[in-house]
Formats: C-alpha cells, structure tokens, sequence
C-alpha cells in the first residue's frame, strides 16, 4: 500500500509511553510486541477485533447513553494529541485521514453530516472511557459511547508473526483494512444500526439468537472497510500494490470464528460464533470493495451470509 500521499489526521491519541516504533525493516511490521502465547492464553478475542465485546451482547444501556459505564483503573501514561511522527504512527493517522476523507464524501452525497472516530494508541492498558479498561488481549476494538477507535499497535507486529498473512508493504494495508473495520463500526453507529442491535440482541430468546446478530453487525464491518477500498482506489489509482487485496483476506480467513475456533478446541460450534466464518468474513470484505456502496453491506436483509 502506498501512503506517502495520504491526509494525515491529528485526530489521535497517543499514549504509548511518548510514541515510537515502526514497522521493521524494508517497511515490514518487524517482531516484538505482545507474545502470541499470551495473547492465547488471554482469549481468542484479541484475534477478532470488533466492538468492545462487553459493549453488544448486554450492553444497550451503556451504548445508548444510559446506565453505568464499567469500572476502570486510572492510566498515568503521557498522552500525545496530533498525528505521530514515528512510521506506524503516520501510517495510522494517514488512512485515519483517508478513511474520513472517503466516508465524508458519502454521506455528503446522501446529504449526511459525517464527523470521524477519535483513535487511541496505546502499550498493553489504558483507560477506556464508559468502555471500561482497554487491554492488548481484546484486539484493535471501537468504543460506541465514546466514538473512539482503541488500538495496541503491537497487534499490528503480530498480524505478520501470528497469521503469516503479508510482508512488507502489504502489512500496512492489511493494517489499514483492520483500521477501516473499526471506522465500519462507527459509521454504524452514526447510522443507529448498533443502538437498534443491542435492544434486538436483549429482545432474543437465546444466546445463539442474540450471536447471529452481533455477526452481521461484523460482517457488515468487513463490507464497510471494503466500501472505503474501493472509493480510496478510485480517489488515488495506485495506491494499492500486488498482494495487498489477498493479504487481507488471509487475515480475515484467520480470524475467523471457525478457525480460531479450530485452533484453540479442534471443534467448531456455529451458535457460539460472533464475527463470522473465513469464508463469509472474505464474501462480504469483497462485496463492499467490488461494488464500493453502503447499500450493498445490507448483511441483516441478505438472505444468506
């Protein structure tokens, strides 16, 4: 992916200890960061990314405004406010930049205001606002209450060491795919799709029931971020490079429920899943790139996933 052009966004928070890091050499995501066994032991979550998991299923009042946020502890660490200068940093701050660049555009056209998600990078904890605290196990996740975007950027080094999934450039736009996930969050935020979710999900009549939803609002996501893939080729031809595309489907098929599930029991079990199978994770990234419209990321109307 090339981004040396893009819009820089200050719309950031940086708290990981002052800044820094980068991606490695040869513009590489490198090695370090949170180990893969811990992540695994912490839960199978932080492989997902999506929403705060203590947010959809059961947390309609905190979504919605009401309620008691959860309990968290006081994070000390300096913050910095602006784009980072250090090289992932930039890269964040750049598709940030693009991604309200591209969604702007979209619901201007629909005669929509449109006003962006608020990113947070942080080291292992932090304060999470009404989401309660942020921590590495979770995975990148969006905070509804607060429309903000929280992410470990040692999540990122992982993408490469963990699901062997890009190399070089092509990390950075799988990185870019799993920003524009979380920013598909929030546009369905803005559009009231989670506030009418999380009282649909505590109208269920079963846990499996109240899961089938939470996996088209995710499916949706992956449409979402396909969506602002196809406007960004169109606004900069080239940007994409060989390999970015099915990089990003390797990190969706890892990620998905029936995988994580395999890996981690040797079973899968359909009802328990939350953010979808491999292969349905890669139809709908591919159904928002291909046809580049909101309306096409109807996953609640498909008549299959």
């Amino acid at each position: 992916m090339r981004d040396d052009d893009f819009r820089r966004s200050d719309n950031i928070d940086d708290r990981r200890d002052g800044g820094g890091g980068g991606f490695g050499g040869g513009g590489g995501f490198g090695r370090g960061g949170l180990g893969i066994g811990t992540i695994l032991i912490l839960g199978l979550v932080g492989y997902a990314f999506g929403i705060d998991p203590r947010i959809l299923i059961g947390g309609a009042e905190i979504l919605t405004g009401g309620g008691s946020a959860p309990s968290y502890q006081t994070d000390n660490r300096p913050s910095k406010t602006g784009a980072p200068t250090d090289d992932m940093g930039k890269m964040i701050s750049g598709v940030l930049g693009e991604i309200d660049d591209r969604w702007s555009e979209i619901f201007r056209a629909n005669g929509q205001s449109y006003s962006g998600p608020r990113i947070v990078l942080f080291r292992n904890a932090t304060n999470g606002g009404r989401c309660g605290m942020a921590q590495s196990a979770m995975g990148p996740f969006y905070c509804p209450p607060d429309k903000q975007i929280f992410l470990d950027t040692s999540f990122f080094k992982q993408v490469e060491t963990r699901f062997h999934g890009c190399s070089g450039s092509a990390c950075r736009f799988t990185a870019a795919y799993i920003i524009a996930h979380e920013a598909g969050h929030h546009i369905q935020n803005l559009l009231g799709i989670l506030p009418k979710v999380t009282r649909l999900q505590q109208q269920a009549g079963s846990k499996a029931e109240a899961n089938a939803l939470q996996v088209k609002v995710e499916l949706q996501a992956d449409c979402l971020s396909g969506v602002w893939v196809n406007r960004e080729e169109k606004k900069r031809p080239g940007f994409l490079e060989p390999g970015d595309i099915d990089a990003a489907l390797t990190t969706a098929s890892a990620i998905g429920d029936d995988t994580l599930q395999r890996q981690a029991t040797g079973h899968v079990v359909p009802d328990s899943f939350t953010h979808g199978s491999a292969a349905q994770r890669k139809r709908w990234f591919m159904t928002g790139y291909q046809q580049g419209t909101v309306q096409a990321c109807n996953t609640f109307a498909a008549d299959s996933l």
